[in-house]
């Protein structure tokens, strides 16, 4: 019996292209790794709006919203609603006790010039962009930002 392949060999362009390509792929895989190339950089966006909020657990399941500053009520999320609101709180809450960071540093809720919306725990340093997780999720932390505190 005879070899599978025997007699067959690799047409020698083809051998020279899978060398050039494993050479390019090993070239630009060390410029990117030393810096000579790189994710191309966006322009810094300014801040719009901000607000430092405070979020606060009710006994009846409610999470209340308030302003940092003055500890003004801005929103109530009711029991069992504003689900995205509450799973993005209860992620950084987590990081918190994980960092043994207590409830007084604010969280900062940021519209960019470029339309993003960010949250960002003061206490951690955390940065979520709320445009990851599509629109209808980012507008429901957006509606915070422009709500007016009851007075």
């Amino acid at each position: 019996m005879s070899e599978p392949g025997a007699g067959r060999s690799i047409p020698f362009g083809v051998l020279w292209g899978a060398a050039a390509l494993v050479g390019f792929t090993l070239v630009s895989a060390g410029a990117a790794r030393v810096g000579v190339i790189g994710p191309e950089e966006k322009p810094a966006s300014e801040a719009t709006a901000t607000r430092d909020l405070r979020f606060k657990d009710r006994s009846d399941g409610a999470v209340t919203v308030h302003e940092a500053g003055d500890d003004r009520l801005v929103a109530v999320l009711p029991p069992g609603g504003d689900g995205f609101i509450r799973g993005a709180m209860r992620g950084l809450a987590r990081e918190r006790r994980q960092k043994e960071v207590g409830p007084e540093p604010p969280f900062r809720l940021t519209r960019w010039d470029d339309g993003r919306l960010s949250l960002e725990d003061t206490g951690t340093g955390r940065r979520i962009d709320l445009g990851a997780f599509g629109p209808t999720n980012a507008q429901a932390f957006g509606r915070l930002l422009t709500a007016e505190a009851a007075r």
